[in-house]
This record gives C-alpha cells, sequence and structure tokens, in this order.
C-alpha cells in the first residue's frame, strides 16, 4: 500500500527530512500550519528541508461506534492501554518504515538526516516504529501521545536508535491521551535509557506558541547535529 502524501521542500535536493504524521481522523493536511509557523532557517541554509505529510488509510475505529476514517490504529477502548491494536500497529510500522526508506532511496536522504514527528496516535507511532527501525534516525518527536504496546519496546527496540534524542510534549489538561499515559510512557524510556527532553504545557489534545518555539529550538538542534555527523563520517 501506498500512503498518500502531501510533500513539501525549501529547495531542490534538500539534504533533511521531516515526516509528520497525524492525529486519529485527520489527515496529511493537518500539521502544514504547523510546519509552516516553524522558523527552521538555520536547516535551511545547512542544505535544505523536505517535509513529507502522510495520511493514514481509512479503518473501522471501534470507540467511534465503526465508523471508518483515517487511523493509523484502531482503538478499541477509552483507556489507552486496554486491548491495544497490536497488529494494526504493526501495519502502519511497515508503512512508515517504508516511506523512511522512500526518502533514501528516491531523494538521496539517508535515515540519520530523517527527523519523524507525530501528533497523538501519530506519536504513538512515530515511538513505535523510531525505537524499532534498524538504522538510525537523527531524532523522534511525540505530540501528545503516548509509547503503544508499552511492555514490548524493550525486546524489540533495535541498538541502532538506543541514543537517538527523542522530543516529547504533553498538555496536563488533556483528556484524549491522559497525562498519566504519557508520564507512563516517559518513565519507560528514561527507564529503558533513552534521550528524552520532556516538555509538558497548560494545554488540553492541542499545539500551543511555546510548544512549536521549543519544537522549533529542538529540530534546529538536532539536524544541525546530524548534518554535522554525517559530513564528519562521510
Amino acid at each position: 500500500m501506498n500512503l498518500e502524501t502531501i510533500e513539501l521542500q525549501t529547495r531542490e535536493a534538500p539534504r533533511f527530512s521531516l515526516l509528520v504524521l497525524h492525529g486519529l481522523g485527520a489527515d496529511g493536511n493537518d500539521f502544514v500550519p504547523v510546519v509552516q509557523a516553524l522558523d527552521l532557517s538555520p536547516v535551511l541554509a545547512l542544505g535544505g528541508l523536505r517535509v513529507v505529510l502522510p495520511s493514514a488509510p481509512e479503518i473501522p475505529v471501534t470507540i467511534n461506534g465503526g465508523m471508518r476514517m483515517r487511523a493509523w490504529y484502531d482503538i478499541r477502548h477509552g483507556d489507552l492501554s486496554q486491548r491495544e491494536d497490536a497488529d494494526g500497529l504493526r501495519v502502519s510500522q511497515r508503512l512508515i518504515e517504508d516511506l523512511i526508506a522512500r526518502e533514501e532511496s528516491e531523494f538521496g536522504i539517508p535515515p540519520e538526516r530523517v527527523v519523524l514527528m507525530g501528533f497523538s496516535q501519530g506519536c504513538a507511532m512515530t515511538l513505535m516504529t523510531g525505537l524499532r527501525y534498524p538504522k538510525r534516525l537523527a531524532g523522534l518527536v511525540g505530540l501528545s501521545g503516548y509509547l503503544p504496546v508499552l511492555g514490548t519496546t524493550e525486546a524489540e527496540r533495535n541498538a541502532a536508535n538506543a541514543d537517538t534524542p527523542i522530543f516529547l510534549a504533553h498538555g496536563s489538561n488533556d483528556g484524549v491521551v491522559v497525562p498519566a499515559r504519557a508520564h507512563a510512557s516517559l518513565a519507560e524510556l528514561r527507564r529503558l535509557g533513552h534521550d528524552v527532553e520532556w516538555h509538558e504545557y497548560p494545554m488540553a489534545h492541542e499545539v500551543s506558541m511555546d510548544e512549536i518555539q521549543d519544537l522549533q529550538a529542538w529540530l534546529v538542534k538536532t539536524l544541525t547535529a546530524a548534518g554535522a555527523a554525517d559530513s564528519a563520517g562521510g
């Protein structure tokens, strides 16, 4: 299956990629305004940026009465840790892995210059895929989400991304992905030794300007480091 994508780039043959995964019921258009609000001019000066915003397949979602909508996996219970759709998560993991591989095969951008980012369900897919990916990524960004199939992460994660920087942000008033689930995810990632930069904001299940500014600083730092490491290695 090939995912529908919105693709933006700042110049011909850009050096870096940012893959952005939307939340439940949205599509690739959802985070275009957020991407446009980021000032990544230091990264652009280092060789330009591609932004890829895929749309998830349409599937029936149990918690919404079986209605078909764009979703990376089924939600079967209000408590997101209950009855997780592990099979659906793994199907989407493979689709996202194909997108990462495509950046290298079609655009010459290796995984170590790719940041994977997601909101809500997209955050879950970012952590699910990024920690298991067999080649090192530049960074992982999870917004208003959580670590899915938490109990299998330690056994299934790949050593290639053991020290990949992670940016996690959450709203203290989030009623969709409750803060306790996000805190449990953070605790597990830190227990496993992952490099997590954590931010919490007085907001609901949304994105704030403070969050965008913090994310912007992290992306510039992370992609600059990735570019320097790649130059040193090659």
